[in-house]
């Protein structure tokens, strides 16, 4: 069985092993059988007759030795059977035993179990005989004053399907039904009854509410929404009831049910833009997200908090609700925290910062008290991220977070530091005034840094921004500090033969003199299993010295240049040459026992070149202390972070500016001015009814809107499945919604013959799933039908689907026939989305995904950023990499991209491409892109993708 017959739990055809059951043995197991027999027999007849089957002389049968049985089983099969048997003769007139039939249901009607009566009225709804209801009414009515409330609702969904198909039938029912609900007390038929009137007579449900509109808030919940509906769809069309019903809508507000409390705020913010309405809307978002349990829900009210914002109006009212937002940071879901704080951040003022500052600044301790966590990692990150962003667009704020957010320098999270450190390096350099307190503080913290990374960062703050006498001898000390005793390789040897004499007291084997590359002694004993445990080395070493004796001498050369300018800039502030001398001697002192030690085969691994020659450099420039090089050293260097941060800051307010031009909604000087008292209901269409969206959305019917280009059309998603030539052509439109594929399979019987049990079988290859099997169909000759096919999608590759269509031709004695249909391919571009991250983000996602796919250049376009553009376009990808960075003609690029699918998977990208100049002007683009994700089906599927699209198609 293939994967889509799995799948499927309802059995329509009958199985092909057996043979079809004839008449003759259904109508003997109809009349003779026992009630298990009769039971299976109804139930073949039920789908022979689905299957196309007419079976006109068992009806007589049914109705005499079926129809009378009390089982439940059996009479709720024929509900069935009686709503699929054809009623109708040829010419279209009642058949005459349905008369018998109709008698039966008006006495199921009386019956005295309330389940039957139910059921029955619930199969009234679907009768589309007028003829057969007619005598049945009276029962119906009476059904409304029954005892049990499963027989009154249906009673009441019965009367209102048959007031709107045949209204001559029962013209009273609004009446009827609003007395009853005057008079009802049960929850659920209140409901019912309400909802019948909503759509039936609006002005008896506006009267009926008129009456107990102060009541409102003791119904029960499904009332309320009902209720709630009506007032929107009300004001909607007549928007002069608006001050009649707002006040119904805010003690709503005040429900028990969260669903009633969420529809009432979002009715009472299309009511109304009054900055009360919107706060009490926003109010009950805030209490429904930390109230709910489930993070779903959280995260789809946050959403409908963050569009109040985006309107410009209602964003100065959320500005005062900045903390009650930050309640929900009490939620342990990172995506919730994640979009709280980007919404609190969006809302921020000068009005509230400085509260915002301190509930940020007591997350972030918070965060230090927990056990550490994946998650409390990133929590803490997007703090820090969050107060930087604060800091930078309220300086003022800057003196009272640095302090706090100095603490985690010394953090084992290295990307939680990391982000502490670009934040005080952009504020050391924008902030004149906070450079003493900063300094402060990072001495202060120095030494209990753990992580290589972040110790040469604070090295190279402190070398470039100490600028007294007092802050550089306390930079040499910490660094005297966190290298231990110098010369560094001597005071190894001996700490290695000390730790042996003190702790080995036990005969050892006699030790031998070993000589290293720099030309010392080393001595080392033979009994090696004296050594102390790592965590106590660790414990014992200055960390700058455990640094280099792993084999990390990067930071070597970042000690380097840092005292190079200390020792530069000391020389400029101190006059006396003894202690100039003595401070230059010092510094170049901690770089040759450096270099030494890297020199040596003490460290794990050895020193490189390059790190060799960026020491010996600073020592070349200590020694002849040039003007030249005192500029390079400490002028060069911060005009080149000061241009990165100006150019930073400018690029974030091009993007906040076009952010904001957005959404601000420009009015023309000679736009027509609406009157919402003078506008004319016909013109007050225009507004999209929220109801009727919503249940499209959840039916998966959303409309999108298609784009202007003709060829961009539903057209385009068109498949041609058959051939024109065979016996059954067939053709597919292609619905990608978010998480499933809709087929809507159009199939032609191109023959002269009638088709039996039409069968769609379809199977697929990929991370697809068949919902359910379709159902067969009848075609008749030159007929046509439409079959729909749901397939499920869990992950973002290419998938395929195939089948064929199978067929029996009436009266033919041949063997099933068979039409196989071409493969259908699903487009990885629908799940695709362009998405952002920091480069960060983007190089820690490039190391940890393992799968890589690289594609070869091979185009016809000339132009490098024609050829970035076209591949843009292709792949619903974003190109992280600044417009600057890319600006100009240099006759090679390098650029990063990056997307994300809808079922949250990224994809990164990196496009490296040259202009091979020696080959003319029109020589088009060479190079490479490699793309990482982290399952293979989106590396491949995306390489797939940019394959077949890298050529420029000529129009």
């Amino acid at each position: 069985m293939t994967a889509a017959e799995n799948v499927c739990y309802t059995l329509i055809n009958v199985p092909n092993d057996s043979e079809p059951p004839s008449e003759i043995s259904l109508k003997t197991d109809l009349e003779k059988g026992e009630i298990k027999s009769k039971t299976e027999a109804l139930k073949k007849v039920i789908i022979m007759i689905l299957n196309g089957e007419k079976l006109p002389g068992l009806l007589m049968t049914i109705i005499r030795f079926v129809l009378p049985l009390q089982d439940h089983t059996i009479k709720k099969l024929l509900l069935v059977f009686w709503e699929i048997v054809p009623k109708t003769t040829t010419d279209g007139k009642l058949l005459q035993e349905m008369i018998l039939v109709c008698d039966a249901y008006r006495k199921d009607l009386q019956h005295p179990n309330e389940f039957i009566r139910g059921s029955t009225l619930r199969f009234l709804c679907k009768l589309k005989e007028s003829e057969l209801l007619e005598p049945l009414m009276p029962a119906i009515r009476a059904c409304l004053e029954h005892r049990h409330s499963y027989v009154r609702r249906n009673a009441v969904l019965a009367i209102y399907t048959i007031y709107r198909n045949f209204e001559n039938l029962i013209p009273d029912a609004p009446e009827l039904i609003h007395d009853f609900l005057v008079n009802e007390k049960d929850a659920s038929c209140k409901r019912n009854a309400f909802m019948m009137l909503i759509h039936a007579d609006q002005d008896r449900a506006l009267d009926y509410l008129s009456t107990c509109i102060d009541q409102v808030h003791t119904f029960g919940d499904i009332l309320q929404l009902v209720i709630v509906e009506l007032i929107y769809k009300v004001c909607h069309a007549n928007p002069s009831e608006r001050a009649r019903f707002i006040r119904c809508i805010y003690n709503l507000l005040q429900s028990s049910s969260p669903a009633v409390k969420y529809e009432a705020a979002g009715t009472l913010v299309t009511l109304s833009s009054a900055p009360t309405a919107v706060k009490a809307a926003a109010q009950c978002y805030i209490d429904l997200i930390i109230k709910e349990s489930d993070n779903n829900v959280k995260l789809i009210v946050l959403d409908r908090l963050i569009e109040l914002k985006e309107h410009p109006t209602h964003e100065r009212v959320l500005q005062d609700l900045v903390m009650d937002i930050l309640r929900v940071l009490a939620t342990p879901d990172l995506e919730v925290k994640k979009k709280t704080l980007q919404l609190a951040l969006d809302l921020v003022s000068s009005r509230n910062v400085e509260e915002l500052v301190i509930v940020l600044k007591k997350e972030v301790i918070k965060t230090n008290n927990v056990t550490e966590h994946e998650d409390t990692d990133k929590y803490r990150q997007l703090l820090v991220r969050t107060l930087h962003s604060c800091s930078v667009r309220f300086p003022d704020m800057a003196a009272n977070v640095i302090p706090v957010l100095m603490e985690f320098l010394s953090d084992t999270n290295e990307a939680a530091a990391a982000d502490v450190l670009e934040f005080v390096r952009e504020a050391i350099q924008r902030f004149e005034s906070l450079r003493p307190l900063i300094i402060e503080k990072m001495l202060e913290v120095f030494h209990a840094i753990k992580t290589v990374k972040i110790y040469r960062g604070a090295l190279w703050i402190l070398g470039e921004y100490c600028s007294t006498k007092d802050d550089i001898q306390s930079v040499m000390t910490e660094v005297r500090r966190s290298l231990g005793e110098i010369p560094i390789v001597e005071n190894e040897i001996k700490r290695e033969s000390g730790e042996v004499k003190a702790e080995e007291e036990v005969s050892a084997a006699p030790a031998q003199k070993l000589v290293t590359e720099m030309g010392t002694y080393v001595t080392q004993s033979a009994l090696s299993s004296s050594r102390p445990s790592k965590k106590e080395e660790d414990r014992s070493v200055p960390p700058l010295r455990g640094f280099l004796m792993d084999g990390d001498f990067y930071v070597a050369a970042s000690l380097a240049t840092t005292l190079t300018k200390l020792a530069l800039r000391y020389v400029i502030i101190v006059q006396d040459k003894k202690k100039q001398n003595s401070f230059i001697a010092e510094s170049m002192l901690i770089m040759v026992t450096v270099l030494h030690l890297g020199k040596s085969s003490l460290p794990k691994k050895p020193i490189t070149d390059d790190d060799v020659e960026r020491i010996s450099l600073c020592l070349k420039v200590l020694s002849e202390c040039s003007p030249l090089m005192n500029d390079i050293f400490n002028k060069e260097c911060r005009k080149s972070l000061s241009h990165m941060l100006t150019v930073r800051l400018e690029e974030e307010k091009l993007s906040q500016k076009k952010e904001s031009e957005k959404r601000n909604v420009a009015v023309q000087a000679d736009d027509p001015i609406s009157f919402m008292q003078l506008t004319a209901k016909n013109e007050m269409t225009s507004k999209d009814d929220q109801f009727q969206l919503s249940l499209l959305a959840a039916m998966g019917n959303t409309q999108r809107k298609e784009a202007a280009d003709p060829l961009a059309s539903k057209l385009n998603k068109v498949t041609q499945l058959t051939g024109f030539s065979d016996p059954v052509y067939a053709e597919a439109y292609v619905h990608v919604n978010q998480y499933d594929i809709v087929l809507d399979v159009l199939v032609v019987n191109q023959t002269s013959d009638t088709l039996q049990n039409c069968t769609l079988e379809l199977a697929t290859l990929g991370d697809l799933k068949l919902v359910e099997k379709p159902s067969p169909l009848t075609l008749a000759p030159h007929d046509f039908a439409n079959i729909k096919a749901n397939v499920k999608v869990a992950s973002t590759e290419n998938g395929i689907i195939f089948g064929n269509i199978v067929y029996d031709v009436s009266g033919a004695a041949s063997d099933r026939n068979c039409v196989v249909l071409s493969d259908i391919h699903i487009d990885i571009m629908d799940y695709i989305q362009p998405a952002s991250c920091t480069d960060a983000e983007f190089r820690q996602m490039w190391a940890e995904f393992e799968w890589e796919n690289k594609v070869t250049v091979n185009t016809n376009i000339t132009d490098l950023n024609e050829y970035l553009q076209h591949i843009l376009g292709s792949t619903n990808m974003k190109c992280l990499t600044p417009e600057k960075a890319l600006s100009g003609f240099c006759g090679f690029m390098a650029a990063n991209l990056y997307a994300r699918s809808i079922f949250g998977e990224d994809a990164l990208a990196n496009v490296s491409i040259e202009k091979p100049i020696h080959l003319g002007p029109d020589a088009p683009v060479t190079g490479h892109i490699r793309i990482r994700a982290k399952s293979q089906g989106m590396a491949l599927s995306l390489g797939d993708k940019i394959n077949l699209s890298q050529k420029k198609t000529s129009v």
